[in-house]
């Protein structure tokens, strides 16, 4: 998870990987994060699967190859592991750590789909995306004290420039959907408390390796989903079924187990400024397959909305840069997308 924000934004030391690899991770993570929208409609669309049980069937199957993969490697570096320990630390201490960093994610990944089916792609991710960072700084001036200075100030503000732009300027052909944008800011609320959450356990010297995070959050995401799964219907059609099972194994690969691992790994070593400006990879990339692969239709406003938008998140990182932001607002995972 992210560094201490609260005494630096320097790269942490004790995080065993180089920068530039660390920057490498984010950007590939953000980049196939960009295809996640894209595999999800196409699931949905085919499958007859909703947003729940897609969510569910990511997360289970992610968990799974992470297990597979993850527990040889760190048998490989015991010492790793053994450094991740907190002996210190309660039981009731360590659940809540897990519960909440684990549902907050699954709110994240549920509403983001759910956002998807209802307004389409590029407007779900660009709200998801645009709205966590705001969120982020808005919460870490609020519950943690953190200066959000003029130009953060002035960044917030243009995001909700931007939103207001999109919404308002809908022309009524359903590109942009109410209930689709609520769902997204809902989404970036998940995020944001995952962020948050995850600087005052830094801050606190409890945060977790990145695989034990990532693990332990698939966890509790499969768990309290299963039965909200279970009753919006667990299986896909048959219908399409290879093609079904070929994308639903690609949303489990890539833009979940891999991407995951290599975000909070990256998140480590790499400046929260950086990670904000590299991470808007991602909604670019939606929008861009959106368009011009899926055929979904941008009105005027909802372009400029968008540009708005993720303007602001940029804005949000160079006022951060400058000294005069938050000290770790970090977009998108939410992740994870």
């Amino acid at each position: 998870m992210p560094e201490n924000p609260l005494t630096s934004d320097a790269p942490s030391a004790a995080a065993g990987i180089p920068v530039g690899r660390g920057l490498l991770y984010v950007a590939v993570a953000a980049a196939s994060w960009g295809t996640t929208g894209a595999t999800a409609d196409l699931v949905m669309d085919g499958s007859g699967l909703g947003p729940v049980a897609l969510t569910f069937w990511r997360t289970a199957g992610g968990l799974l190859l992470l297990l597979a993969v993850g527990i040889p490697l760190r048998r490989r570096s015991a010492g790793a592991a053994r450094r991740t320990r907190r002996p210190g630390e309660t039981l009731p201490r360590r659940a809540a750590r897990t519960l909440v960093t684990g549902l907050a994610l699954t709110v994240f990944q549920v509403a983001y789909f759910g956002a998807v089916e209802s307004t389409g792609i590029a407007v779900g991710t660009v709200v998801t995306l645009g709205a966590a960072p705001v969120l982020v700084a808005i919460g870490g001036r609020v519950f943690m004290g953190e200066r959000l200075g003029g130009g953060g100030v002035l960044a917030v503000a243009g995001a909700f420039t931007g939103l207001a732009v999109l919404m308002l300027g809908n022309d009524g052909t359903g590109a942009v959907r109410p209930v689709g944008v609520a769902l997204a800011l809902l989404s970036a609320a998940g995020y944001a408390v995952v962020t948050l959450y995850a600087r005052s356990l830094e801050h606190q010297g409890r945060a977790t390796d990145p695989f034990t995070t990532t693990v332990s959050s698939f966890v509790v995401g499969t768990v309290a989903l299963l039965p909200f799964a279970a009753a919006e219907g667990l299986w896909p059609q048959t219908r399409e079924l290879g093609r079904t099972l070929w994308l639903t194994g690609y949303l489990v690969t890539v833009p979940t187990a891999l991407a995951y691992g290599l975000f909070f790994a990256g998140l480590v070593v790499v400046r929260a400024t950086t990670v904000s400006v590299i991470t808007l990879l991602e909604p670019v990339t939606a929008a861009a397959i959106a368009v011009l692969l899926l055929g979904e239709r941008l009105t005027a406003a909802t372009a400029a909305g968008t540009v708005v938008l993720l303007c602001a998140v940029a804005a949000l990182a160079v006022a951060e840069a400058r000294g005069s932001g938050t000290p770790a607002v970090a977009a998108g995972v939410a992740g994870e997308r």
